[in-house]
């Protein structure tokens, strides 16, 4: 696997399961596959999660890793063609990317959404010109449309915890003070549709996401009967993705409240579980009872991260 972004890439996704729970049960199994080679982690955005699970998956594989955040200890990078540097910006992404590649032999890439321009976040510039550049493999670790380290964690987690063959999981949108990128629900959308569920999306009007992810999902505009029977709710806001108004686009159209999750919105459910990637805003996306009772997924969803990244890194090594 010389590159991990869509769900496409990781091939069978049964076979991945039984790869995620053959390493969770023998984390350091696969410890001779790193022996001596270094994996590169660059983020151009904060982390908390992603940093540290890949990071441990990286050392069980027997891994060294290299830790660069781009905007505390490096120099300002440019990452546009044609541009006259007399800015802050003192490298070029293009001098960059192949040095960087000369110290490493994998490479995972944060770079979130800008949401002022839809076309160059969705062409994935940034992410891009490392696959093409650095000569490395090269996986996602959040970018500007894509989490599927994320989504891959979502669903070891509702494999582990569901009660029947197909469950149905519904993602609801949910509101929140800050316009947020599409990568989240992006990859969640696309992994479940891939996967064995009965799988629903609802959002206020205004909000649907890129087709090229969304797929077959049934996209449900009444929260209330997208809960009904859930097995399993993955709460998550984001901003205008600007399909069919590229003029919203990274815009925040709705702040209804009534979308929050909370004990009635549970009620409706077949005694689902709640999920969310964090950090979650409470009080907005989800109420505190809600998060905190024994329905909630959100921690071992997040130490699910460790084994998602694992099986990622692994095949990466196992393709040198």
């Amino acid at each position: 696997m010389k590159t991990f972004i869509n769900v496409q890439d990781i091939g069978d996704l049964s076979k991945a399961l039984d790869e995620a729970k053959e390493i969770k049960n023998d984390r350091f199994k696969y410890q001779s596959l790193g022996k001596n080679k270094t994996l590169m982690m660059i983020f151009f955005n904060n982390s908390l999660r992603t940093r540290l699970s890949t990071q441990k998956a990286a050392m069980n594989l027997g891994m060294n890793v290299i830790v660069l955040d781009v905007n505390a200890g490096a120099w300002k990078l440019e990452t546009e063609r044609g541009v006259i540097m007399d800015g802050d910006k003192s490298e070029h992404l293009l001098e960059a990317i192949p040095v960087m590649g000369c110290y490493c032999d994998l490479i995972g890439v944060r770079s979130f959404a800008g949401l002022s321009d839809r076309e160059y976040d969705y062409a994935e510039t940034v992410l891009n010109q490392f696959i093409k550049y650095s000569g490395k493999p090269v996986f996602a670790m959040e970018t500007a449309t894509v989490h599927p380290l994320q989504a891959f964690a979502d669903l070891i987690t509702i494999e582990e915890y569901k009660n029947k063959k197909r469950p149905k999981v519904v993602m609801s949108w949910a509101p929140h003070c800050r316009a947020l990128p599409q990568a989240v629900p992006n990859s969640f959308a696309q992994w479940m549709n891939a996967a064995d569920v009965d799988f629903v999306i609802t959002h206020p009007e205004g909000y649907e996401l890129d087709p090229k992810f969304s797929g077959n999902a049934k996209i449900e505009y009444d929260q209330k009967k997208a809960l009904d029977g859930a097995d399993f709710i993955y709460a998550k806001n984001w901003s205008c993705p600007g399909f069919s108004n590229p003029a919203e686009y990274g815009k925040i159209i709705c702040k209804d409240m009534n979308w929050t999750i909370d004990t009635k919105h549970m009620e409706w459910t077949n005694n689902a579980y709640f999920m969310h990637c964090l950090p979650v805003r409470r009080g907005l996306i989800v109420t505190d009872d809600v998060i905190e009772s024994k329905q909630s997924l959100v921690i071992p969803e997040a130490a699910n991260r460790e084994i998602s990244a694992s099986v990622v890194i692994k095949r990466m090594l196992e393709s040198l």
